[in-house]
């Protein structure tokens, strides 16, 4: 089969919630991404075939044709087509999956994944909660839906709180991982380890350039002072994925196009998987798709030199430690979502921008990315850095 090439993956910084991007529509934010692309690969715009946008919540500002109108405010021309994609938390990461796709199947030679979010501007969920509050329709999940699962909803919340029950996480161990977030945020920032996959993006009050959400000041008692989310629970805000605005892509290119256009690939796709399981617990997937990722690609765990995890909640990345036995030292060494942010459908290649940077300043050569998944998925990637 072709090969699927990865030119370019940047990201802006993470925005906090009604923060620093908070005066930016989310297309002129993925707009910043999708005209860094162009700038720092020299690639003629017209030439890109597609553009692939990932979004969590497409209503509002976020609505009619995202992925058009994001084209439309950046400076490729009107001749580049572009569709929204929706795979919750994974959306970006699977916008790369269908770019790769297209390329290693002959069919396009240079397409563009991406994923924007502001979670400002478009608060999560409400493209479901508003609707109730209109007293329009009864919800996602038919009666069913309910009765064959036994539940009334499907809560990521829930889904977090029973992942760390299950392989015994307590809340002291959640923090700590937490704390360590920060720290080796604090660090990646400290040392420019995310200079080269940053772009800066332009707001009222400047460029935007360093990620909001990372605390230097986090403590152990800090985070010990946080209401849990339930009453009898062990998840807090502290331990958890900050709600965040931001940008991301990836220009993907096929060996033909590297030739014709003299580009310089900075990665290499190795493995595309996606796998599903239960969608009450919903986020354990990224387990059983590790396995999966890895046999198809006839890999073991020990030839990965670094993993990125999603931090959605601490639970989640340490339940992936304890179930697959990877070395903690190769996790998220950057720090994570905890401390970095999550903007739902800009995460995938957010974090992929992440892996092959940090990859290639270690010269190391082949990452895997996860990421859990509303509805119980989870997608895989695996890229070897060139």
């Amino acid at each position: 089969m072709a090969e699927a090439y990865i030119v370019d993956v940047i990201r802006t910084a993470g925005g906090k919630r009604k923060g620093a991007l908070a005066s930016v529509h989310p297309a002129d934010l993925g707009a910043t991404v999708l005209n860094a692309l162009v700038a720092r690969t020299g690639i003629d715009p017209a030439a890109v075939e597609d553009v692939i946008m990932g979004c969590v919540t497409p209503g509002g500002e976020q609505s009619f044709a995202f992925g058009r109108n994001v084209v439309l405010a950046s400076k490729l021309p009107d001749s580049v087509p572009a569709v929204t994609i929706d795979r919750q938390c994974g959306s970006s990461q699977q916008a790369l999956h269908f770019a790769a796709q297209a390329v290693m199947s002959g069919t396009q030679d240079l397409v563009i994944a991406a994923g924007a979010e502001s979670m400002t501007r478009v608060p999560m969920l409400s493209n479901m909660t508003l609707y109730g509050q209109a007293g329009i329709g009864e919800g996602p999940w038919p009666p069913s839906i309910r009765k064959r699962y036994g539940v009334d909803e499907f809560s990521q919340f829930f889904g977090a709180q029973a992942v760390a029950d299950k392989y015994g996480l307590d809340r002291e161990a959640m923090d700590g991982f937490a704390l360590e977030s920060h720290r080796k945020a604090v660090q990646a920032i400290e040392t420019g380890a995310f200079d080269r996959e940053i772009v800066p993006i332009e707001t009222v009050d400047g460029l935007f350039t360093r990620d909001e959400g990372v605390r230097a000041d986090a403590s152990m008692e800090a985070l010990a002072a946080l209401k849990t989310l339930t009453p009898t629970g062990t998840i807090t805000a502290g331990n958890a994925s900050q709600m965040t605005d931001g940008a991301s892509g990836a220009l993907l290119a096929s060996e033909a196009a590297v030739r014709r256009f003299g580009l310089s690939p900075i990665g290499r796709i190795v493995n595309l998987t996606v796998t599903a399981g239960d969608p009450v617990i919903m986020l354990e997937e990224p387990i059983a798709a590790t396995e999966r990722a890895l046999s198809r690609a006839g890999m073991t765990l020990d030839q990965i030199d670094l993993f990125e995890v999603n931090e959605a909640f601490a639970s989640i990345p340490m339940a992936w430690l304890k179930a697959t036995g990877a070395d903690p030292a190769k996790l998220n060494v950057n720090g994570g979502a905890i401390a970095l942010g999550h903007p739902l459908g800009a995460s995938g290649t957010k974090l992929m921008a992440t892996l092959v940077h940090a990859l290639r300043a270690q010269g190391k050569r082949y990452g895997l990315q996860t990421m859990c998944e509303g509805g119980g998925i989870a997608n895989v990637t695996i890229v070897e850095a060139l």
